[in-house]
């Protein structure tokens, strides 16, 4: 299967899965208990007509498919809606929060990559004491939640030393890098270990295949059969696992975010779930949906340039 006939195919399995999720998270946030109304009075009563002001206003009243098929309309117009609990517009909550949750992911990543790719390289070639001591290290960072490392951390190097903020994102690219520090290091800690363990099991298998012994019988410098012949193919596995390690900073960003107070969508999907603010959480859902999927697209895209094996289009086995 061509490139472009396997990515058209991709983009539009997503889109049928989109409409699918949007159904979903639409009628899902209707079936919960309560409804917006009682919000907006915050139980104070009202008259009859005070009521039916706010249920016209924000269409409560409506069929269900009316709503439904309303709120489809206006997301593809980009419009997701009025928020119940600001009084503003979805898009602008999400636009004034959304980079520094981003940002704190995007620093997460890069913690992970770096430090789950270099201890289990390290691991898996040095073997031994350090193997060990790498293992038992990852068994720690993978048993503690994100939440419990972000209290540790906080109550050390933020209340104890003193070496980073408490809380808040900070003004300009270098504040918010230096008050993110320690938010993206617990949101990292459990997937390094994670990945570290993935590709140190990887690795350990290719150095026992047939093709690593016939290249170091023939001669080749170590260094080049731990790059071409090792890495290179245990990569197929480590690229597998990306797909969830970036969901899963997603999802955890929401706990990690509510510790250190940073006004990101985490923290505002929290909030807006306590308060039901319908269109605020139907927008974060969706827009989580899509970076899932968007995530799960790159892989695939990227699998058969990382394992020429590998077709577009065919199935993955993973470890």
């Amino acid at each position: 299967m061509s490139f472009a006939r396997f990515a058209a195919r991709r983009l539009l399995e997503m889109a049928a899965t989109l409409l699918g999720a949007s159904f979903v998270i639409f009628g899902a946030m209707y079936l919960a208990p309560g409804d917006p109304a009682s919000f907006l009075l915050s139980g104070r009563s009202a008259s009859p007509a005070a009521l039916a002001a706010i249920n016209q206003q924000y269409h409560l009243d409506d069929p269900f498919f009316v709503r439904y098929f309303r709120w489809l309309g206006q997301l593809l117009h980009g419009d997701f809606g009025r928020s119940i609990e600001y009084r503003t517009d979805v898009s602008k909550l999400l636009a004034d929060r959304l980079p520094s949750t981003l940002l704190l992911v995007a620093m997460a990543l890069v913690l992970v990559v770096a430090a789950g790719l270099a201890l289990g390289w390290i691991g898996a070639v040095r073997g031994g004491a350090v193997d060990s001591t790498i293992l038992v290290t990852t068994t720690v960072a993978v048993g503690t939640p994100s939440f419990v490392a972000a209290i540790l951390l906080q109550g050390l190097f933020a209340v104890r030393l003193g070496w980073f903020p408490t809380s808040g994102t900070g003004q300009g690219f270098g504040d918010m890098v230096w008050h993110l520090t320690l938010p993206a290091i617990a949101l990292a800690l459990y997937l390094i270990g994670m990945l570290a363990r993935v590709t140190r099991a990887a690795m350990l298998e290719q150095l026992g295949g047939e093709h690593v012994a016939v290249a170091r019988s023939r001669g080749v410098p170590e260094r080049q059969v731990i790059w071409r012949h090792v890495l290179r193919n245990a990569l197929g596995t480590v690229l597998t696992t990306g797909g969830l390690i970036v969901s899963t900073l997603i999802i955890c960003t929401v706990l990690v975010e509510s510790a250190f107070s940073i006004g990101g969508i985490g923290q505002l999907l929290e909030l807006a779930t306590t308060t039901k603010d319908f269109p605020t959480v139907q927008a974060i859902s969706l827009l989580i949906v899509g970076l899932f999927m968007t995530v799960n697209l790159i892989v695939d895209l990227l699998f058969p340039l990382v394992d020429p094996t590998v077709t577009l289009g065919a199935r993955r086995s993973t470890a």
